[in-house]
């Protein structure tokens, strides 16, 4: 489980190809507090350390991450949000995240408001699953939904989470990873089997 708060932005510095599956090396800061078997999330992604050389570890990616997140778009040079499992005990700041990306949205609009940012999302699929002022995570960031509609929604972000995330690189057009909040999920389940 994971809270939604990043705690890092690490640098893609090698990928590479094995059959169906992706092993993505990246170049953090807090490498040396990992170990390999830890679950990591990656642009909200849940990924397993396989590998820790020096400042570097890897992970990889099957093909239904790879079918269902924005992984498969990763370069040599992309920044990539980062955090840790949660640990029991301590304070859930963000919300309850699984690391299991239910699918990708595509950036349609970035609005600078006075300091503040407002993302907007288009679903690849209908099922929107996103209720104003509830939580969304976006590439691994728990947000606020401030705008709910069919098939998009929007987030409003701070300056704070604009720099520390890689929020700051989306461009109208970029593919990011979305997890709906896993009790809207519950709840929408029990409604479509009624």
């Amino acid at each position: 489980m994971f809270t939604g708060i990043i705690e890092e932005i690490a640098e893609v510095v090698a990928l590479e190809k094995e059959g169906s599956n992706l092993h993505i090396s990246l170049k953090s800061t807090i490498t040396s507090e990992l170990k390999i078997d830890q679950s990591v999330a990656h642009n909200g992604v849940c990924l397993t350390i396989v590998n820790i050389n020096g400042d570097q570890y890897s992970v990889t990616a099957i093909k239904e991450t790879l079918d269902k997140s924005n992984l498969g778009l990763l370069k040599v040079g992309s920044k990539v949000n980062m955090e840790r499992c949660m640990k029991l005990g301590d304070r859930v700041d963000g919300h309850m995240v699984q690391g299991h990306v239910d699918q990708t949205a595509k950036c349609t609009q970035i609005k600078e408001e006075k300091g503040s940012h407002v993302f907007t999302f288009k679903h690849k699929e209908s099922d929107n699953m996103t209720v104003e002022k509830g939580s969304v995570c976006v590439n691994g960031v728990s947000l606020t939904v401030v705008n709910s509609k069919d098939t998009s929604f929007s987030v409003a972000i701070i300056p704070y989470t604009f720099e520390h995330t890689n929020f700051h690189t989306f461009e109208v057009g970029t593919v990011v990873n979305i997890e709906y909040d896993i009790l809207g999920k519950y709840i929408a389940k029990m409604f479509i089997k009624s």
